[in-house]
């Protein structure tokens, strides 16, 4: 099958196009690189620098079967102070797309959305047909691209499969609350700076698990539409994590807090995904939160 993966040269990109290569799909990542890097983009995989919101890829997009469209704004933090670019790289960039795969009759379009769409859920594990109330600028933006998904999928009969991540982490992630406690441990090893009030209770996933449950919605959804939550069965505080990664860099550091129940603007505090129904679809975790940090951090200190 040809398949694009826009934002590819990113985090989940990058991991996504490496396994449909390895499956034998002739695979064109698109990107920007204003957050990815070339370097992740597999060798066997055709690249194309474009920004999605300047530049149309109709003709490269021609003949290709499907779309994996993680091309996107990916910091919730900094949406609360630059809200203009998480509408632009998120609805602008996606609806743009979306009109591109119309004209070009694409058959089905893959597009990551996040956790953030429930905003502060009271029902935990929170189930896809939970009313979703972001509460933050970049939850609002990947709630309307996947209102535009909806209506595009059944006005013109493209398949739309939406996943919703948990907080994915893993080899080639360069944001995230493990990656920002890996950057100050390095600093400084005896003070580590945690945000909020360190009891923030959300479910991690390894990008591992994150692609196998991507690939099995992609592969086995029935429907025209449909969503699915891809997360972890287990969670943990973010004091839980700081102790985790420091264990794993060896180091003993004091804690401190910048106080409140958030971390940022739009933090929800406490979040875990309902993921019985992408499991009926044969897929299960893999990889514990254990295992996963201690490959990450491994892998951390590699890139450095």
């Amino acid at each position: 099958m040809k398949i694009i993966v826009t934002g590819g040269a990113g985090f989940i990109g990058s991991n996504i196009t490496d396994y449909l290569v390895r499956e034998g799909h002739e695979v064109t990542v698109v990107d920007n690189l204003s957050s990815g890097k070339k370097e992740n983009i597999h060798h066997d995989a055709q690249f194309i620098a474009k920004d999605l919101i300047k530049e149309n890829i109709t003709r490269e997009i021609r003949e290709h079967e499907a779309v994996f469209h993680f091309a996107a704004d990916p910091d919730v933090r900094l949406s609360a102070r630059t809200p203009l670019q998480s509408f632009n790289q998120n609805v602008i960039m996606t609806f743009k797309l979306l009109e591109t795969c119309r004209k070009n009759k694409i058959k089905h379009i893959v597009f990551s959305s996040t956790s953030t769409v429930y905003g502060e859920a009271d029902k935990i594990p929170t189930p896809e047909n939970y009313p979703c109330t972001p509460i933050s600028n970049y939850g609002a933006s990947k709630l309307a691209c996947e209102a535009y998904l909806s209506s595009y999928a059944h006005s013109y009969g493209i398949k739309t499969t939406i996943v919703r991540y948990a907080n994915i982490y893993g080899k080639r992630s360069r944001h995230g609350v493990m990656y920002d406690f890996y950057e100050k441990l390095k600093k400084n090893p005896k003070q580590l700076e945690i945000l909020g009030d360190g009891k923030q209770t959300k479910s991690y996933l390894y990008v591992e698990d994150c692609v196998s449950g991507t690939i099995t919605a992609f592969e086995k959804q029935d429907r025209i539409y449909d969503v699915f939550n891809i997360g972890s069965s287990e969670k943990n505080t973010v004091d839980e994590i700081a102790k985790k990664v420091s264990s794993n860099m060896k180091v003993k550091p004091k804690f401190s807090y910048t106080g409140g129940t958030r971390g940022w603007t739009g933090d929800v505090p406490l979040m875990m995904l309902d993921t019985k129904k992408i499991e009926s679809l044969g897929w299960s975790q893999k990889i514990s939160l254990s295992e996963g940090i201690k490959k990450y951090v491994k892998w951390l200190e590699k890139e450095k």
